[in-house]
């Protein structure tokens, strides 16, 4: 009896050919995103692959797509070992590297070199910046001095002292500290700590055909753009965004920065070009420095400017950092609109972004909307 062990034929082919298969398109595009949900075997070769395989294309003839990893391995064929398709993605390995790394950073006391971060995940240095920024938005760098702020700001918003908070954050210098201080809080570390006490913020309310609209700023610039249908409720807004700083209304030289703003919403095409207290993320300021650079008329997907921040599955943290945008026009966060075109979420409400887009579609322009003071 002959006992030798042969490999299974591949399944039955599809009543479609393959050629003519919607999925085979996607094995040609070798796109990342069908991982994990679609495989192919190659009868030539014998082996069989995920769609991202960078392996050079096989004859459509000779192929057959799977749904499912048992129904490729069904074939008794082996796993193709460059793209490892029995494994985790590339994606996920990455994925899995970054997030070490991330505690690294987090958990070390002084900010660690991007040679022993590479080392710590067995990866040279040049391909895990590039790793770490596709998957973070931000360098390893970055991300550190955003680390750095958030235990300076945790330190100082739970009463620990000025001195201990900046050695808990790894300074070991009060001139490093105080020197980036600003751009960490907005403000001094005092004042942080004091919840904004003592800091003027100036503001007036004006109308436009956006409703009521309130412009707020501080000694660094505008802070603060609010619309919506009630003034008294913007204003409230207001003081619930800086509850111990002393707020100035009325200023009548102010008003007419107010007045800007609302001509701006009018008649976009004039460009607004004001110094502005922007005050967020690391990963959020990396963003609306996107928006910043979208000119009157045109619009970005979420997806697009993902891509321009070097960090293109980020989508979700870029919508994220759009509803976090607390100075409307000035950060046009509504000229980002789904992949389709299709508006979605706007934190003044969608009918307002869509009259925004509408009257900039009429009057396009080059000129910017802001500037980071």
């Amino acid at each position: 009896m002959d006992t030798t062990i042969r490999p299974a034929s591949p399944l039955p082919p599809s009543s479609v050919p393959v050629a003519d298969d919607p999925r085979w398109a996607r094995v040609l595009a070798r796109d990342k995103s069908a991982d994990g949900q679609l495989w192919y075997s190659v009868s030539t070769t014998g082996v069989y692959c995920r769609p991202s395989c960078p392996s050079r294309a096989a004859n459509p003839k000779n192929v057959a797509l799977h749904d499912t990893l048992e129904s490729a391995r069904a074939t008794g064929f082996r796993p193709c070992r460059r793209c490892n398709p029995d494994g985790p993605t590339l994606e996920c390995e990455n994925a899995a590297l970054v997030a070490k790394a991330c505690r690294i950073i987090e958990d070390s006391e002084e900010e660690p070199s991007l040679e022993a971060l590479a080392a710590a995940v067995d990866r040279s240095p040049s391909y895990f910046h590039r790793m770490f920024k596709a998957s973070t938005g931000l360098t390893p760098k970055a991300y550190a001095a955003g680390q750095r702020a958030k235990k300076v700001r945790q330190g100082l918003e739970t009463g620990t002292s000025v001195t201990e908070a900046m050695y808990d954050a790894g300074f070991n210098s009060s001139g490093r500290f105080y020197e980036k201080s600003n751009g960490m809080l907005g403000m001094t570390p005092t004042q942080y700590r004091a919840g904004g006490a003592n800091e003027d913020i100036k503001f007036a309310v004006g109308q436009s055909c956006l409703g009521a609209i309130l412009v707020a700023s501080s000694t660094k610039g505008v802070a603060a753009i609010l619309l919506g249908d009630d003034p008294e409720a913007l204003v409230r807004d207001l003081q619930d965004r800086f509850p111990k700083a002393r707020l100035i209304g009325m200023d009548r030289d102010y008003e007419a920065l107010v007045a800007r703003v609302c001509g701006f919403v009018e008649n976009p095409g004039i460009g607004l070009d004001l110094p502005l207290d922007v005050r967020g993320t690391a990963f959020q300021r990396r963003v609306w420095q996107v928006l910043q650079e979208i000119p009157v008329g045109e619009r970005l997907s979420y997806s697009q400017v993902a891509r321009r921040i070097g960090a293109p599955r980020a989508r979700r943290a870029v919508a994220g950092a759009c509803a976090a945008n607390t100075l409307a026009v000035a950060i046009p966060c509504h000229r980002v609109v789904r992949n389709d075109g299709a508006l979605s979420g706007y934190a003044w409400g969608v009918d307002r972004k869509r009259v925004l887009l509408d009257r900039e579609a009429l009057q396009p322009s080059t000129a910017l909307a802001g500037r980071t003071a």
